[in-house]
Formats: C-alpha cells, structure tokens, sequence
C-alpha cells in the first residue's frame, strides 16, 4: 500500500469529509501507538503532526530500549518489572527494531558510586528475574576489574571495582515510529504529517473536532471528530491552551537531553556502557557503539526555550565532555571530535519527580525493608525461597520514592491520561518502552467514551501480538528471517553488505525493495542501496523534505556522517524530480537540510572556539 505525497493529497480530503470517531494530535510514539491500535480496532482514524512524523521527541531519544535498571539502586522495584515486561512485548510486536546489546555497568569506589559490587549483583538477579532472562544466554554476569580493563581498556582503572553486565536492547526510536504509522495507515487510518491544529471546534461545550493547517499549502480546513486525543508530548499544553476554557494546572515540565557523536577511532567501546558521572552528582551516562561511531550522553536539563529548535548549548558539551573524558581518560576528547549530535525535550509529568535516566527522587527505602530484599533474593538465589517470597517483600515495601506513587489516572510509569470537561483527551509522559501498554490505556478509554456517548462498539485488539509493518516475523527467529532477507537481496544482485543493511532497516518490507530491482535504475549520484532506499521512502514513507529520508528514515545524519556530504545534494535532486520542485523550492529544501546538518555538527559553537 502507498503512503506518499500523493497519498497525502487523498488523506487530507478524506480528513475533511469524514468524521472521525478518533482524532489524534500528534505523530511521536504515543500517538502513532494510539493510531495503530485505533486503526486495527476499526475506529474511523485521524493522526496530524505538525512536523514529520518523530521529529519532535522521538528521534530524539538515547535509541535504547532499556530495562530502567537504575531504578533498582532504590529497589524501585516496579517500574522496572513494568519496563521490562514492556519490553519484551515491544521486541515481539516490532522484533526487526530493537537488537540485544548487553550492557556493561562498571563499579567504582566512591562516595556517590550508585552500586557497588554486592548491590549490583542484587540488582542484576532481580533484574534478570523481572525480565525472565533467568538461565539463558542474556543472563547477567559480574567481571573482576582486570576483565573489565580487558574488555575496555581506556577506562580509568583508579578506583574500579569491578563491573555487571546485563540485557539491554538498541533501539532505532524513529523507525518505530514510522513502523506505527505506517501499520495504521495500511488498516485504514488517515496519517498526515506537516498538519498543525490551530483551533478546537465545538458542539455546545464539547470539543468535535479541529480547525487544521496544512503547513506545505497553508490552507486552512477543519476536522470532525466524535473524540480527539492530545497525544503532542512535549507541546501537550500548548495543545491545551488552543481550548476556549482550559481549566487545568500545567501537565508538561519538559527537560533536555543531549547526545554527542564521535567516531570510534576516538572512543571505542565493545559494547553499551552505563555509569556513573564521578561528578558526585547521581547521575549516570550512557556510551554505545553504532555504526563505526560512538554517542554519549544525556543531559537532563530543565527547558523553557523554542521547542520546535532545542538547540545544543556549550554547558551541554562541556559536562558531557567533562564526565566521558572523566571515564576515558586517553580520549580526550574535544569540541572538534564531535561529528554530529541530537538534542530532544522529555515530556516529563510536572508531579512527577523521576526522569526518564536518572529516575526519581532520592526517597528512601526503610531499612527493614531493603535487609527483606536483599535476604529473600539471596535465597531464591540460593534455591532456598519461591518466587512468590520475592513478589509478597516486593510488594509490600516501604518507599516515599515518587516514582512509586499511585497516580489514579497513569496508564504506566510517569503517564497521565485525563479527560477535560470538555471532552479532550490527554495522554501524557511516559517512556518510549512504555508507548504500547499508554496507548492500550487510551484506547480502553476511547472505547468505553464511544459505546456510552455514541454507540458505537469496538473490539479492541491485542496490542500485545500485533505487528507492526515491516516485523512481520517470528519473534524467537528474528535472526534466522533476517538472514533469509539478506540472502534474497544477495538473489537479487546486491552485495551484501547492502542488503543486510537494507533488512536490518526495513524489515520484512524489504521485499518490496528487491520486487522493483529487476527495472529500477539508481538515482544519478547514488548506490543501488541508497536509491533503492530513497525510493521505497518516497513511495511508502511519506517523507516530504530531504531531512526528513537523511535524518529521520536513515541515520545518515547521526551515524553516517561521512558520507552525508556526498549524498544530500543527489538526494535532492531525485525527490525535486520525483515531485516537481521548482528551482526555487529546490533552494527552499537545501537551506533547511544544511541548517538542520549545521546544528548537529555543532557549527556555531566550533565557530565560537575558533
């Protein structure tokens, strides 16, 4: 099925003269989660994004999948058994996304060291048995120092202890999202991006509807809808705001977080690592390997500026260079090493005291609860307990972590879900492991509104087992399938290298790539690989800017900058031809694309220390 420009034109007319039952404000993780299981329920589906489907927030993550294992240095026990189960459903229903990267967690002995090597060991176990990992080949394990140095040896060695490495995933954040939309818009949901809301519509006082702009015409058109949803992470107030009458307290405290990439001739590491700053800050920061490069980070900043333009700050790079530098002391790394970088807003609950990295406040465990803890998982450990011991301690423990509170209207971890006077819809907060089980909780809600108020009765699906577009596959052969799509794409005339890129990217879509070769001629300036890509985006992406294929589709941007340069200018020219551009549009695209490259490769600050 097409999902294009031309696709696009049809959406927006359909958009106009069909009411909803469900209309979604935007395309990040959670509301595309809500569009797929909408649209596969048989609700009549809207979704607009003001931007490209991802670009606000969700391409802008640490791009893991992670496990929340320090929750457990406050045996904030919940949140992770909740994480982790979420991620397993996630690997199942989009299995050619996330990749298993065990993660090395090194142990130091300091002061504000957030394990040490007994408590990691704890952590792991519990960690693993949240995760079911128990006994299989991602089991955790724990390393002396020397091996630790063995496997990474520009790590400071002064003070280490020791390390843990246990099962985390990489994730590639805006692929999943595209993977959503795209499985939405196939069951029949109406997907469009560079679609704004601009106004509510009303019936009496109840919200029904939008007044929209498509921001590539500027035309104005409106939206009807039994039921809207405000799904805008970060803008979820500025959304708000656009009511006539918003009678509620501010939802969003957003902060930033920033990833710094260099090549892993400067900083090479084996394998995800997770530590702590050194800065006796309680903090913690990932290093992880991808695609010949390594990215650090994150920041966790409050924000008040531009939202659409967050923008890497020199304090941004100092304490990242700071804290990396710190662990690695040989990198020394400077502001000229850094190839490229992201920054994004977390769309952080205002009550909720935890982040999405560094987790909570610093409430405490009782001391008789944390001694029941560490005594009843030594002796599951040891044979010696069930696991119903371990569940009956870790459900009855005493925290006043914030994390741990009960929040009547949260669909998991750090989540809102609330209704308005007025009808609307918000589903906040929340992590991008957890966009399935918040957007399950919306449509439980969505489907009762609609039966009581309209009517109208929906079996919901479960969203636990079903695909997204391009996972089409047995989740426990991920491996083998992929194999199986490389050796076709080999059938087909590519080398394979290329194909193996192309199936790890597109999935079981990846078909639809090899259907076309027979006929296809590259696009002047580019490898079969990249103008087969560049041509599935088009016709079945719906990418509508040179950016939104570069960065957003690809990683080109981010983690394959070298040969960035080379290829923008012949991807222009193809998607000019492809869709008619004028020389003066063709101008229009480039001066964004180069704006967008220049921000990441942190020109105006290497200009600044010039």
């Amino acid at each position: 099925m097409a999902f294009s420009k031309e696709t696009r034109k049809k959406t927006l007319k359909a958009l106009q003269t069909t009411e909803l039952d469900l209309l979604i404000i935007g395309g990040g993780i959670t509301g595309a989660g809500v569009a797929l299981q909408a649209s596969a329920s048989g609700m009549k589906t809207g979704l607009i994004e003001m931007q490209d489907f991802a670009e606000g927030t969700s391409s802008r993550s640490t791009k893991l999948v992670h496990g929340g294992i320090r929750y457990l240095k406050n045996f904030d026990v919940e949140v992770v058994a909740d994480t982790v189960t979420e991620r397993a459903v996630v690997q199942g229903i989009a299995p050619h996304i996330p990749k298993p990267a065990p993660m090395l967690l090194p142990i130091y002995d300091e002061p504000s060291s957030t394990f040490n090597m007994f408590s990691v060991k704890i952590a792991m176990d519990l960690y693993d048995h949240l995760a079911n990992v128990t006994g299989s080949t991602y089991a955790n394990y724990t390393l002396s120092k020397e091996e630790v140095l063995e496997r990474e040896p520009n790590l400071r060695a002064d003070g280490l202890l020791g390390g843990g490495v246990y099962l985390d995933f990489k994730n590639n954040d805006a692929r999943l999202v595209i993977e959503n939309i795209k499985q939405a818009a196939h069951d029949g949901g109406l997907m469009a991006s560079r679609v704004k809301a601009v106004a509510f519509l009303y019936e009496g006082d109840r919200i029904a509807g939008v007044k929209a702009q498509d921001l590539l015409t500027g035309e104005l058109f409106e939206i009807k809808s039994k039921l809207v949803i405000n799904t805008s992470g970060p803008w979820v107030d500025k959304i708000r705001n656009l009511k006539e009458h918003n009678d509620m307290p501010t939802q969003i405290r957003p902060t930033k977080g920033v990833h710094l990439v260099v090549d892993n001739s400067k900083l090479k590491v084996p394998q995800p690592t997770y530590l702590d700053t050194g800065k006796n800050d309680g903090r913690m920061f990932f290093v992880v390997p991808r695609e010949n490069k390594t990215y650090f980070g994150t920041t966790d900043t409050d924000y008040q500026g531009d939202y659409e333009k967050p923008v890497v700050e020199q304090a941004d790079v100092d304490y990242l260079l700071e804290v990396v530098n710190h662990r690695y002391p040989n990198a020394n790394l400077t502001l000229n090493d850094i190839e490229s970088s992201w920054v994004g807003l977390r769309p952080l609950i205002s009550t909720n005291g935890g982040s999405d990295y560094n987790g909570g406040n610093n409430g405490k465990v009782s001391d008789d609860s944390f001694d029941k803890v560490l005594e009843v998982v030594t002796r599951f450990n040891q044979q010696q307990a069930a696991r119903s011991d371990v569940e009956d301690v870790l459900n009855n423990m005493e925290s006043s972590l914030s994390e741990s509170g009960n929040n009547p209207s949260a669909v998991s971890r750090g989540s809102d879900l609330t209704q308005e006077k007025d009808g609307l819809i918000t589903l906040s907060g929340g992590k991008i492991t957890d966009y399935r089980k918040m957007a399950e909780g919306a449509m439980k809600l969505i489907q009762q509104l609609l039966e009581e108020k309209y009517q109208l009765t929906y079996t919901l699906i479960d969203s636990k087992k079903y695909q997204v577009s391009g996972g089409k596959m047995t989740p426990s052969l991920v491996e083998e399938t992929l194999n199986e799509l490389v050796s076709k794409g080999v059938q087909a005339g590519l080398e394979e290298a290329d194909a193996k890129y192309l199936a790890d990217l597109y999935g079981t879509n990846v078909i639809q790539l090899y259907q076309v070769m027979a006929d296809f001629k590259p696009f002047e300036g580019m490898s079969l690989k990249d103008s087969l890509s560049l041509h599935y985006a088009m016709e079945e992406e719906m990418i509508l800017t040179p950016a939104d294929y570069l960065v957003r589709r690809t990683n080109y941007m981010l983690f394959i900058r070298d040969e960035l340069d080379q290829l923008k200018q012949p991807v222009l020219d193809a998607m000019a031809a492809r869709f008619n551009w004028s020389d003066q549009q063709k101008t229009t695209y480039l001066e964004e694309l180069e704006e967008v490259i220049a921000s990441s490769d942190l020109i105006n600050l290497k200009e600044e220390r010039a």
